[in-house]
């Protein structure tokens, strides 16, 4: 089923004739003339492009730095041999991450689409792939913008002079409350006791003591309502127009964090006990290597940060200059989003070698949960216990909202990019109603998210909604582009854009090693499904039965789409594909 050979073509370099591929003085035999007949079709029609190149490597670069980044990958190094794991977490980037996020920005640029209509370029029958990424963004908008109004209300609520998550003494603190210093030696810390953080998060941001689980969520808390519609508000502002907008707004999303980041790794590396944090956060364990858990982790954790498979790639690549080295953008973009993330180690790590030292506890007593606790529990008792604690919280939930906000801002310019290149005469007059429309839909979705047992649905929506689906999904679609439309026809497409053609390296990953590397994320998931619980609440039985046919709503796209193809083509087998 692979693609006719077209090694032989002689191709124009990158600067041969025109900026519409260099159709003049060249010969160019048949493979090649098809190459070159897309991309002239493609640039036919007058496409938006970046205002900058900057514009677009900090939109991408925001993008792939998300929250994950900050709590997910210091959790998962520490728990899977500290140090020993970077081994794992750099050979499944070198040969799965990053072979599919250069994959995708190469045939975004190339086909200039997003993620539904550039299938009739590649092998239509796989057009349900656009489809299902659009849902799947969807879902992931239901949820993901809910941590941002967390993170609002804690912003607001930062604006005080005593921090209220640092006093056992208000309306929604119970007789567990402690607020242990390291200087009060005649209060001890219990299994039993809880902060005064995790009480301010638990019953006074998401008020989940009101809710008995996902049977019966609860109304929807007003303050978490209005903290997410001023979210989406400034999601709409930003991305309403394009990316000549978005592409301004990511030039302060996609640095402030950085900035954050610094002034807190400076900040950690000077608190007491910041030496445990790291030492316990980079000593390595490498009998752990020979468990397969660690490898599994460092696989899903590398494709969920670089984020193949979500349309956002496929769409912002698609606003280049056809000639632009998409190579180049894929490794600077991929190794800054890494190297982040063993950055944000540091911050969180010191941090929790100070919280350790506080409770004379040790680091893995303090560092007991990842995701969203790790932020507004431990690390916020711990900015609260700082001098200057009202700046420090201030401009740590500032960052959380920025990180977020600019993957909101790419996930939501992949379904738009998709629906206005699959209906451009209809929505491209209308983008900024399309785009209300979007946002709008979001913010309904979302609502179940912000009722007193939201922070259930939250979760639900994160481990099944969206992970296996995704990952699936990109198993086709690099099967669909390396087996279907064929790796040689693909890097012929990669030479005209470029003026080289990838090597044997990039080769070999995309026909074999990367989908090996996503089936076996997928088989993983599906022998070691996870044990899904929040605070003290037990996911039930029929809880696993939902969340598998939320993650099948999205895929079921796929196999949708190719039997209505098929049903609806001329000709044989190999003429429709």
């Amino acid at each position: 089923m692979g693609a006719i050979s077209d090694s032989s073509a002689t191709f124009p370099s990158s600067s041969a004739g025109t900026a519409s591929g260099g159709l003049t003085g060249s010969s160019v035999p048949l493979g090649g003339l098809r190459t070159l007949v897309v991309q002239q079709t493609s640039l036919e029609r007058p496409r938006e492009t970046w205002s900058k190149k900057m514009d677009f490597l900090l939109s991408v670069i925001g993008y792939a730095v998300d929250l994950g980044n900050v709590w997910r990958f210091p959790y998962i190094c520490y728990q899977n041999g500290g140090g020993a794991f970077l081994l794992p977490y750099l050979l499944m980037a070198v040969f799965g991450g990053v072979p599919l996020f250069y994959m995708e920005l190469a045939l975004g640029q190339f086909h200039r689409s997003g993620c539904i209509s550039i299938w009739k370029h590649i092998c239509p029958i796989f057009k349900g792939i656009g489809f299902a990424i659009c849902i799947i963004a969807l879902y992931i908008a239901f949820y993901y913008n809910t941590i941002m109004a967390w993170a609002l209300y804690y912003l607001l609520s930062s604006f005080r002079p005593t921090l209220p998550w640092t006093t056992c003494t208000n309306s929604w603190n119970t007789a567990n409350c402690n607020r242990y210093m390291s200087t009060d030696h005649n209060v001890s810390w219990s299994n039993s006791s809880t902060s005064p953080a995790e009480e301010f998060y638990t019953r006074q941001v998401l008020q989940v003591h009101l809710s008995p689980g996902l049977h019966q969520l609860g109304s929807v808390s007003w303050q978490l309502a209005l903290c997410l519609l001023f979210i989406f508000t400034i999601v709409y502002f930003s991305i309403w127009k394009g990316v000549k907008t978005s592409g301004k707004v990511v030039w302060v999303t996609a640095t402030f964090p950085y900035l954050v980041l610094l002034v807190l790794l400076i900040r950690g590396a000077t608190l007491p006990g910041a030496w445990r944090g790291v030492v316990f956060y980079l000593k390595p364990d490498w009998e752990k290597l020979l468990s397969t858990t660690v490898w599994i982790d460092a696989a899903a954790q590398i494709f969920f940060s670089l984020g193949p498979g979500f349309g956002v790639l496929l769409a912002f690549a698609s606003y280049n200059p056809f000639h632009n080295n998409c190579y180049k953008d894929a490794l600077v973009t991929s190794s800054v989003n890494c190297l982040t993330s063993f950055l944000s180690g540091f911050v969180i790590f010191t941090v929790l070698g100070y919280m350790a030292e506080m409770r004379h506890q040790d680091v893995d007593a303090v560092a007991k949960d990842a995701g969203p606790s790790l932020l507004f529990i431990i690390y916020a008792e711990a900015i609260a216990n700082m001098p200057a604690a009202t700046f420090f919280s201030i401009i740590f939930f500032l960052m959380i909202i920025m990180l977020g906000l600019d993957s909101t801002f790419a996930g939501l310019e992949g379904v738009i990019t998709a629906m206005l290149d699959e209906f451009p005469h209809v929505l491209v007059k209308r983008r900024e109603l399309f785009v209300f429309g979007l946002v709008c839909v979001c913010y309904l979705g979302a609502l179940s998210t912000l009722t007193y047992g939201g922070a259930f649905v939250v979760k639900l929506f994160e481990e099944y909604a969206t992970g296996p689906a995704v990952i699936t999904v990109v198993l086709l679609e690099v099967i669909a582009v390396s087996w279907f439309y064929g790796t040689n026809r693909f890097c012929n497409d990669i030479q005209v854009m470029l003026g080289f053609s990838p090597g044997f390296f990039w080769r070999v990953c995309w026909v074999a090693i990367c989908p090996c590397f996503l089936l076996f994320i997928i088989i993983s998931f599906l022998a070691f499904p996870p044990e899904v619980r929040l605070f003290h609440y037990h996911y039930p039985p029929w809880t696993t039965v939902l969340g598998y046919c939320i993650g099948v709503s999205s895929f079921i796209c796929v196999p949708a789409y190719m039997v209505y193809h098929l049903l609806n083509a001329k000709g044989t087998f190999k003429q429709v594909q």
